[in-house]
């Protein structure tokens, strides 16, 4: 088969595009901090998350009663198209259903999930303290909730 410059150029290029899009940050990296087991402050409580895929981490908050564990939260992000949401399903609220909020990527430096029509809360950050230890704020109207601070196990 004789030499073809066009076919080396394609093969060249594409070649390229490949390694330049493998290298870039995925959007959803910015989360893998959240990895691994993180425990409440002054509680008996805990937060635990899993990366699923490359477009979403799984995560879920459990207490410890009574030697039993009890799941209180399950919690996803993912990346839906061009969004960031953030899903909680909390047993006992809601009827069951999922809550979903969006990532506002105006808010730093924390990460600020957003659904303006929640009765409560209206946004649940993460702020990142340092390696092993996150703020954790759940707000609604004009900013009143509460906050309390995860630490890395």
């Amino acid at each position: 088969m004789p030499f073809d410059r066009r076919n080396l150029r394609n093969v060249l290029v594409l070649t390229g595009l490949v390694l330049i899009t493998s290298c870039a940050e995925q959007p959803m990296d910015q989360f893998d901090f959240l990895l691994g087991t993180w425990k409440v402050e002054g509680k008996d409580q805990y937060e635990a998350w899993v990366k699923e895929s490359q477009i979403e981490f799984s995560g879920h908050a459990y207490a410890n009663m009574d030697r039993q564990i009890r799941i209180l939260e399950s919690i996803t992000i993912k990346q839906t198209n061009d969004q960031i949401m953030y899903e909680a399903t909390v047993p006992d609220q809601n009827e069951g259903q999922t809550i979903p909020f969006i990532l506002n990527e105006e808010v730093k430096p924390c990460f600020s999930f957003e659904n303006p029509g929640h009765d409560f809360p209206k946004k649940i950050q993460y702020c990142i303290i340092s390696e092993s230890v996150l703020d954790i704020r759940v707000l609604g109207e004009e900013g009143e909730g509460y906050s309390y601070t995860l630490l890395r196990q």
